[in-house]
Parts: C-alpha cells; structure tokens; sequence
C-alpha cells in the first residue's frame, strides 16, 4: 500500500476506533462531534469538504475522479494525526470506504490503490447511519431521490468487505444515546477478549453483555449448588387437603373467580423426539434381512419396543398408519408379521410419510375418542374453560418454537368455534416464542467460547427457564401453568377442581397478604400486630424467621416484612413421587443461611456429599409441575418477575456440537430457581393429576386409553 494511505493501526495508538459510514445528509458529522465531545476525545472532519471548497474557491471543477486519491491522502493524514492525540476513542466522520463508495457510485471507476487501502483500513466498529432523518441540502449533496439504493450499496459494501457494523436509527438524541450505549458495550467486549465481529453477533442476538460475562464465570468457577436442609414433607412443607377441603377450596375459587383475570400458560417447546428415542434406535440398528424383532428385543434388552409391538393397535394413530401402510404396499397382507411392524415403525418416523419424532409434542395424536382422534393442544384448549375462565371469558396461551406456529394455529381454527359454542365462553388463544435474547453462550473444554466452523460464536436456548420473560410478559392476574403432555383423556371434571382449588388456595392467601401490606403502607400496623403477621408468615407461608428479625426496631421489622410479603406467588401440586424423573419439594438454605422452599432438580445436588445426596433420596414427593401463580401485586401492578430469580441456580450441561464437545449453560428452570424469591405453597395432589407422556408408550396407561 502506498505510504500516505497507510493506516495507524489500533494496537499503535491503543484506541477504539469507530467509522461513521453512510450516505450524504444522515447525520455522521453532529454525531461524530457530540461522540467525540462526550468522551472527551478527538473526531475527524470530512476531509473532502475542505479539499472540494478549495476547487470551488478557484473556480475549478467541483470535483472529478482524478480527486478521490488526493481526497484519500488528506483523510488518511488527518485521521493519523488525530489517533495520536485521541483517548481511548477516536471518531472519524469519514473513512477510505466511503470515498471508494463514491468513486464507484459517481464514476463507476475506483483507483486500485484507494480499493486496497480501503479494504485493510481497520476500525473497531462502523456506525452505518440510516436515512430516517430529513434530507439537509448543501452544494456538496446531489442526490435526494436516490437515498435507499445509495444506504443499499453502502451496507453491502460493509458486507461484502467483512466489516464489524450497526446501522443507527432514529432522530440524533436517540442516536446518540443508542451509540454511547453500544461503545461502552464494545469497550466491555474487547476487555473481555472478544473482536469487533463477535460483538456485532452478540449485539444482534441480542443477549446481554452482562449475560454473557456471568455465564462465563459460571463455566470457569462453577455454580455452587443447592444447601438442602431436609425434604418438604407432609404439615412440614406440604399441606394436606381431604376432599371435602379440595371441594371447599374449589368452590370458593368459582364464587371469586370473576374478579380475576384467569389465563393458563402452557411450555410447549420443541420437538417429540424423545418420545420416539427407542424407536429411532431400532430403524437405525435392526437388521430386517438378518434377524427378527424378537431376536433384536432380546440381544438389547428392549422392554419399551416390546411393549410398543404389543399394545400397537391400541394406539390413537394405529388405524390412520395402518391405512397408509397398506396404500403404499400393494401386497401388505402377505407380509410377515416383522415386516408390517418394522414398516409401521419406519413410516411413523419417516420424514415423507408422518414424521412424528420431528413434529411439536402438541400436535401428535394423544388420545382416540368415539369419533375423533385428539391432539394435547386440543385437551388444553377444552380443559381451559373448565377453570380458567372468567366472566363468560378463558385465556389460553402457549409457547412454542416459531417453526411450530402453523400447526397449533390449525388445530385450533379447527376447533374453537364448536368449543366456544359448547362453553359458551369466549377463548382467547395467544402465543409466544422463547426469546433469542435469553439464549446462552457455548464453551470448549477449557472454558473458552466455542466457535462453529466459520469462526462464529455458538449459542443455544436457554432452557424452559427462559420462558420467565414470556411469563413476564402476561397481563393476567392469576396464571394456571401446566405442561403440554400433561393431558388426561377423560375425567377433565376431576382434574379440574384440583386446579380450582389450588387457586383457591392463593387467592385466600393473596388476601390475608394484601390485608397487611395494605395496613403497613398506611401506616395502621401496631407493635401488637407484630406477632400475628410473624405467625401468618411460618404457618400459612412456610416463611423461617430468623432469629435477628427480633433484634429489628418496630419501623425496620415492619420494612422487613414488606419485603417478605410483597412478592409473587404460587401454589403448587405436588404428588406421591413413583419413580419419575424430574424435581421435588426440600427445604434449602441459601448463601445468607436463610431456609426456604424451593423445587430441586437432582442435577443442583452435590452428590458426592453423602448428605446431601441422602437427602435428596428421602424425599417422596415429585413436582408435577402443576403451578397457580399469582402475579400482581396489592396494588393491581403487575410483578416484574425477572427480579425474583436466583441466577445461580442455573445448570451446566454437556453436549455434542459438529462433532465436538461443548458445554452449555442452562438457565433456572422456571419452576426451579426462575421462582426461587416467590412466596411458594406446596400442596399434596391426587395422582391423577399427573399424567405425562415422556414415552409413546405412556400413551398405553389408562389415563391416556378409553373408558
């Protein structure tokens, strides 16, 4: 490259550069100097301005194409200069890129040595300025009708030389107040160890800096795990309800329902893959030339595919894949009795036939009714109204992957007129997608992030924890939530009233609770009261007093039980635990020795403390995940929900990504540390409450089976 458009490089001078870049009359100049004035630091001007005024001034042509090179000169020499006098941050008004984008646009001729030093001028970051802002006419400026397709060359200009850029909108105070926000962000990403072109990713992913930081801590030193102090169990944690106590709460529930708005929240991300996993092994290891099912069965020890060959016919999808096997095998009847179940298996998975492994669990043929076959979104929408509905009204919302929209939305086209007929209610279906801002960043073995094949930073969802924000996010002042597989054929009645008396359960709490935040904000709460709120917290909200509460003055225990009091809450089913995988109910101490109730997953446990694991293994209730939450506070305001989540109660998984190790960080699981600061209610359940469907063959209990 020629001497007088040689760059000083970034390492030379120790500063951040940042291009301003875009087309005539965006705003780059007053944004350049108002940068430059808030950070104390230098700017440099449009070095064309002053090279073109001196032609006007002589009466010479205003400009040609034999002045980019001159142009390109007297911008690299004032940009030098200016590096050297800088702190920390050098703004530049124009750069090498621009004057090349003009000479190409105007004169469709760019001189190799402008093209070269263009490409390897290095910046920390462009600012791509928008054309958002009213066109400001000058002599220099010729070209107002042209601005989209001008901005288009200008982006693809940075594109297609691999620049780390940001496009700035919206009028100048907002940009400049975005721009400072983004420079101090870039400034925290280059401490951190990342390049300008990883920034840009995390910026338009959109997770948090401060996300990202914690998690890489997480990954270099650990997340401490759970302090159990003993299992939650039966009047030591978990309340105990008899039927006529479930059938008082319920009614109680419906005679205050109406003035509340009710909405069920149902998690229904992903695919069903796990569902099929034993069937996915059997198409990829079964030999059909070379050996027989039975003979596969026994060599692996396969219970599941047993019993899946045993009870076929009984499930809700049989007849409709039958149909299909036999419109595709013209001499199906002669086949062996291997050969229909291993191409009835073949075709359930098979991507141009049903493709069940790879549709959303919510979608899938769960249960066979006299004259329908019926779908979990189907048996939510119609448990719905049972109770979550009020005033003649039922909200109903789930969230999904994005993907997976289309499906759900045709099944509930399909059916919500005839259910809203036979209710008559109106339903309100909505939903929503995790949030690609909560996704978590991926590291190798040493803890470094990982990088895909092109170099790029990897990230993965987050986890059902995620699903907090969508939560946040409801305008509902109670929320049932339930899971998608957690559906029951027949019975709904039942199933119903459990769900009707938890939420009777919470509104009764609520308003004990209400009753003395209220009294505390107005002041009428007497030394006396002290003692009834203090044996309200222990005995009906599970709340451990420490012993340093009593030491309080009267103002600082009343501030102390605000705090307690005025929090979200929820009421959880939990049932006798049978063996399932998945959290249950302890009592935990956290850092500050505060003792709580919290929803454990075995995975937050320190199992080789004998203890600890102890503990865990005399627990003998499981989380269903059958939840009422109440999400406003005394005043009717909604909770700001990501402020009651214990963030280090995430976990760290491993996992294989392009043939590589990773390891992935978990957001707190939504019923696990995303609610661990809630007011939190634990109540005995019947069993028939629960009845997920983690395997097909779960489809074959009799919850899921004709009556």
């Amino acid at each position: 490259m020629e001497e007088n458009l040689r760059q000083l490089s970034n390492g030379a001078t120790k500063i951040i550069k940042i291009a301003l870049f875009g087309p005539e009359s965006t705003g780059k100049t007053t944004l350049a100097k108002q940068l430059a004035e808030y950070y104390k630091t230098e700017w440099v001007p449009e070095y064309a301005r002053e090279y073109l005024q001196e032609k006007w001034d002589k009466n010479q042509q205003i400009c040609d194409v034999e002045d980019m090179l001159p142009i390109a000169y007297g911008q690299t020499k004032l940009e030098n200069e200016s590096a050297l006098r800088a702190n920390k941050y050098l703004f530049c008004d124009t750069n090498l890129l621009v004057t090349k984008v003009f000479s190409e646009v105007y004169y469709d001729f760019c001189d190799p040595l402008l093209d070269q030093a263009a490409r390897e001028h290095e910046y920390d970051l462009f600012f791509l300025t928008d054309i958002d802002v009213p066109w400001e006419k000058d002599d220099l400026r010729d070209r107002p009708d042209e601005r989209e397709s001008v901005f288009a060359i200008f982006k693809q200009s940075l594109i297609d030389n691999k620049k780390p850029f940001v496009i700035l909108s919206g009028d100048k105070k907002l940009r400049l107040k975005k721009a400072i926000a983004i420079i101090n962000n870039l400034s925290k990403a280059k401490e951190m160890g990342f390049s300008s072109l990883d920034f840009v990713q995390i910026y338009e992913h959109g997770v948090p800096l401060k996300n990202i930081q914690q998690q890489l801590s997480f990954f270099r030193n650990g997340i401490a795990k759970s302090n159990l102090v003993g299992p939650a169990t039966l009047f030591n944690g978990i309340l105990k309800l008899s039927e006529n106590n479930f059938q008082e709460k319920a009614a109680f529930f419906d005679e205050n329902k109406s003035n509340f708005k009710l909405e069920k929240f149902v998690p229904a991300s992903g695919a069903a893959s796990r569902m099929f996993k034993f069937l996915i092994a059997f198409l990829n290891d079964f030999d059909i030339e070379n050996e027989t099912i039975n003979a596969y069965i026994n060599k692996k020890k396969d219970t599941e595919l047993s019993i899946f060959i045993v009870g076929l016919e009984k499930f809700p999808f049989f007849k409709t894949i039958d149909k299909k096997l036999r419109e595709e095998f013209s001499d199906f009847e002669s086949l062996d009795k291997d050969s229909k179940n291993y191409y009835f298996i073949k075709l359930l998975l098979a991507k141009d036939f049903f493709d069940f492994a790879n549709k959303p669990k919510g979608a899938l043929p769960f249960h066979k009714y006299q004259k329908r076959i019926v779908t979990p979104v189907e048996e939510h929408l119609q448990e719905c109204v049972y109770y979550a509905s009020s005033n003649n009204s039922s909200n109903l919302h789930f969230t999904m992957s994005e993907a997976h929209l289309g499906q759900f939305e045709t099944i509930i086209n399909a059916i919500k007129n005839e259910a809203e007929r036979k209710s008559e209610t109106t339903i309100n279906v909505s939903y929503s997608y995790q949030n690609k801002n909560t996704d978590t960043i991926a590291v190798d073995s040493e803890n470094n992030p990982f990088r895909d094949e092109n170099g790029r930073l990897f990230f993965r969802p987050g986890g059902h924890g995620a699903l907090i924000e969508n939560l946040n996010n409801l305008d509902a002042d109670i929320v049932f939530i339930k899971n998608i597989d957690n559906v029951i054929q027949n019975n709904i009645e039942k199933t119903a009233r459990y769900k009707k008396a938890l939420a009777g359960i919470l509104i009764e709490l609520q308003r004990q609770i209400f009753k003395y935040l209220h009294a505390i904000e107005a002041k009428e709460i007497q030394e006396e009261f002290i003692d009834e709120i203090v044996l309200f917290l222990e005995e009906k909200l599970n709340v451990r007093i420490p012993y340093d509460f009593y030491k309080l003055s009267f103002e600082n225990k009343l501030i102390e039980m605000k705090s307690v009091l005025n929090k979200p809450i929820r009421v959880c089913g939990m049932v006798k635990n049978e063996g399932e995988a998945g959290g249950g109910p302890f009592w935990v101490k956290d850092k500050d020795n505060s003792i709580s109730l919290q929803i454990v997953e075995s995975s937050q446990v320190d199992l080789s403390n004998e203890n600890q694991k102890n503990i865990l293994n005399a627990s003998t209730y499981f989380n269903p995940v059958d939840l009422v939450c109440g999400i406003k506070n005394y005043k009717k305001e909604k909770f700001d929900l990501t402020q009651f989540v214990d963030h280090n109660s995430g976990f760290i998984v491993e996992k294989t990504t392009f043939g590589r190790k990773i390891k992935s960080y978990e957001l707190p699981g939504l019923w696990n540390g995303a609610m661990a600061n809630w007011i939190t209610i634990f109540v005995q359940v019947p069993l028939i409450t629960f009845n997920p469907v983690k395997s097909v063959n779960d489809l074959l209990k009799s919850a899921h089976q004709p009556q």
